[in-house]
């Protein structure tokens, strides 16, 4: 090698620092890749990625032969970089070879191909699985038995090496990933998706009509009262119950009973007849699980009912899907009328309304672990049924109540103080 011609040298110096850049982008690419999209490709039929997935199978083997090949071109640059240095320099060629080698394979070997490849792993990784399959099947012999050595460590330092790091990615894992999907995934889909997954996380109570809200036929009514309330109905399922919707008699749907209202056949014998039997739902049933009963049984309606069997109220099919795809009705962008915004940034808000629907609608953070409505998180924290005038504090947010009347809270007055230039209500 001494005799050599230096430029020969060089050129291959320069051969082996590119095998050398090859090897770490390789490494880095293959190891960036993104798994799930990875798998998508690969169904798919894509070349570059069933290689790559092929190879990903055996790390030990993937990184066995890389490590060979990029040790030994390494090591062989240093060699010639040794040589070619001594017939340039002489003795202190040596020094000159450590340190400008070391330097170059820094550069160019090692941090410039592997932040190409971290940036760009698809690029990296599909186009160069190809001669590492055909490395590998070179260095197949030493590969299989410097990974049988190296496995053999680890199981006696107490690591399995078939033992692999699961994949699959937990709830609060995959509602990061649909957060963080950008422009890839529309604004509207994100909410869809993020919906379907805060199913599990609602239950019925947390959306049910409550019971005083209910619309449906008393049986005690006159006939004429009835068939009145029918007609005019804006909703196509109606309970059916007598004096009290705890004595609930059934369901009745608008279709059933079109004919005998447009005929005025309609009596209360003919009403009972075409209800269908009520669906009673546990209160603490979440969402997720509604949805799969709902669909299981056929039913578009149930009946909530707390431990006790009592009635507090009925959820619908269509409160489940507006969880997931939004209100169905067109409102203003608050998508609460229980809410009027005041001119001074101010809201508002009905003592009834729900929290989580206050908090959806203008993007709070109102706690609705405990109580669901605002009257019930109002009186929760005073301890008491408050009057009018009263202000309090919760978390950043200041409530002054406006009116208060048959034990409840009628309407507050709300707003949150980062927002708000007004001055911070005393707590009586």
């Amino acid at each position: 090698m001494d005799n050599l011609h230096p430029g020969f040298l060089i050129g291959l110096l320069v051969f082996l620092l590119a095998c050398s850049a090859f090897f770490s982008s390789s490494e880095t690419g293959l190891l960036s890749l993104n798994r799930y999209r990875l798998r998508h490709l690969a169904k798919e039929g894509h070349r570059g990625a069933k290689r790559v997935s092929d190879l990903l199978s055996r790390p030990d083997r993937l990184l066995g032969t890389i490590l060979i090949g990029n040790n030994f071109v390494n090591i062989l640059a240093s060699a010639i970089a040794t040589v070619l240095a001594i017939q340039l320099w002489g003795e202190a060629g040596i020094a000159i070879a450590t340190i400008g080698l070391t330097v170059a394979l820094l550069i160019f070997g090692e941090i410039t191909p592997k932040t190409l490849a971290a940036l760009h792993p698809e690029r990296v990784a599909y186009p160069f699985s190809l001669p590492l399959l055909l490395l590998l099947k070179l260095f197949y012999p030493l590969v299989v038995l410097l990974s049988w050595i190296s496995n053999g460590l680890l199981r006696l330092l107490g690591v399995d090496p078939a033992s692999k790091s699961s994949d699959s990615l937990t709830t609060e894992e995959l509602r990061s990933v649909v957060r963080e999907s950008g422009h890839e995934l529309p604004k509207n889909r994100q909410s869809m998706l993020l919906g379907i997954l805060d199913l599990e996380k609602v239950t019925v109570n947390d959306i049910m009509i409550p019971r005083h809200e209910v619309v449906g036929i008393d049986l005690e009514d006159d006939i004429e009262t009835i068939i009145a309330q029918l007609r005019t109905t804006p909703h196509t399922r109606l309970p059916v119950f007598r004096e009290d919707i705890n004595q609930i008699e059934g369901v009745v749907h608008m279709r059933q009973i079109a004919r005998l209202l447009s005929h005025d056949q309609l009596d209360k014998e003919a009403l009972l007849g075409a209800c269908n039997e009520p669906y009673f739902v546990p209160e603490s049933t979440p969402l997720s699980t509604q949805l799969f009963n709902f669909q299981k049984h056929k039913r578009r309606i149930g009946i909530v009912v707390d431990e006790y069997g009592d009635v507090i109220g009925i959820v619908t099919l269509e409160d489940i899907l507006e969880e997931i795809v939004g209100d169905f009705n067109n409102q203003d962008s608050l998508r609460s009328p229980d809410i009027h915004p005041q001119e001074d940034g101010t809201q508002v808000i009905d003592g009834a309304a729900y929290i989580r629907e206050v908090n959806k609608a203008l993007d709070w953070h109102l706690p609705c672990d405990g109580p669901k409505t605002l009257n019930g998180l109002i009186t929760e924290a005073l301890e008491s049924i408050p009057d009018s005038a009263v202000c309090l504090k919760i978390g950043p947010y200041r409530l002054e109540i406006l009116q208060s009347s048959e034990n409840r809270v009628k309407s507050v007055r709300v707003w949150q103080v980062s927002q708000q230039a007004q001055p911070e209500p005393a707590q009586d």
